[in-house]
């Protein structure tokens, strides 16, 4: 095959300086057009990303199931949900803890955030479910309160005590009240551990519905009560009469880490994903810490959270046996 033909060179002439200088301003102009357009529409696909509004992203409704709708901090995720995802979030708000997993196994919402590993792995083990968690808020601490006592050995002998009445939350109740020296629990209690367990005690303790011992304490009918986070801050109990706590930065409270939980197909769904990472944003932080100034704050991965509930199923499953 014989080489393609070569032109000639062009002659050479001189350009005008001017020119020369006109035709760099241009490409300079057209060069930084480009630049402003690019850092417009955005220069990462992460969320929350400078310069990202959501924009460019698919517009998608999704319905979370919480217990403390009316908290501010929840305005807060909406609208940066909204503003970086463009993703629209409908809370559904349910009063009774054993609502929002059914519902999320139904269909009727598509998140929910409520609920701790160790009620999640008790649900899954009991209704034969396999909710998944794909990202952690924080450990909450659970109180023991007093409206007129200011210390657990001030609390009369034979008093009534009122904790919450659901497996799991009843277990980590009991244990709040062995380590307050108020009861004594069969091998020193597990997480597993019910009113049966009690082999000694100087108070009488009163299961009630989780979203009913505040209500209790504050009409008198107990002297104390075990209370759940967002039923005490719901209730408005002062945080003067907390009497005990557990402690919720250990490394034991693991299990009582609250999740953000989906239906086993959508654990990959990167939109949800998206939105339990979206919880950690600085300014849903700062409005959570004043909503919950008690709590302590965990980001854990998806990996790690399923990890942790496969062990705690396991153990659930063992204390059925």
């Amino acid at each position: 095959m014989s080489a393609a033909p070569v032109l000639p060179e062009r002659p050479k002439r001189k350009r005008p300086i001017g020119w020369i200088v006109a035709a760099a301003v241009v490409v300079v102009a057209v060069v930084v057009a480009l630049v402003v357009v690019a850092v417009r529409g955005g220069g990462s696909d992460q969320p929350g990303a400078a310069g990202t509004a959501g924009s460019d992203r698919k517009p998608q409704t999704v319905t979370i199931g919480v217990a403390d709708k009316a908290l501010p901090y929840w305005k807060t995720y909406t609208a940066l949900a909204k503003q970086r995802l463009n993703v629209t979030v409908e809370l559904t708000n349910f009063a009774d803890y054993s609502l929002p997993n059914p519902a999320l196994k139904d269909g009727q919402i598509d998140i929910n955030q409520f609920q701790h590993i160790q009620y999640l792995a008790n649900y899954n083990v009991s209704s034969k479910d396999d909710l998944q968690p794909i990202g952690s808020t924080a450990v909450y601490p659970l109180p023991l309160y007093a409206t007129e006592y200011s210390k657990p050995s001030a609390i009369p002998e034979g008093a009534k005590i009122a904790v919450p009445n659901d497996a799991i939350n009843e277990a980590r109740a009991l244990l709040v009240l062995q380590s307050a020296k108020l009861i004594e629990l069969k091998d020193g209690g597990t997480a597993f551990s019910t009113t049966d367990d009690i082999t000694s005690h100087r108070v009488d303790v009163q299961p009630l519905d989780a979203s009913q011992t505040a209500n209790a304490l504050q009409q008198g009918s107990v002297a104390a009560a075990v209370v759940n986070n967002n039923f005490a801050t719901a209730a408005g109990l002062p945080a003067s009469d907390k009497v005990f706590t557990d402690d919720p930065s250990s490394s034991s409270a693991a299990p009582y880490v609250n999740v953000f939980a989906v239906r086993d197909e959508d654990k990959t769904n990167s939109t949800y994903l998206d939105l339990a990472e979206l919880f950690h944003d600085s300014a849903v932080q700062k409005a959570f810490t004043q909503d919950y100034p008690d709590a302590v704050a965990r980001d854990e991965s998806a990996k790690t959270l399923q990890a942790e509930l496969a062990t705690v199923e396991k153990d659930a499953k063992a204390a059925t046996e």
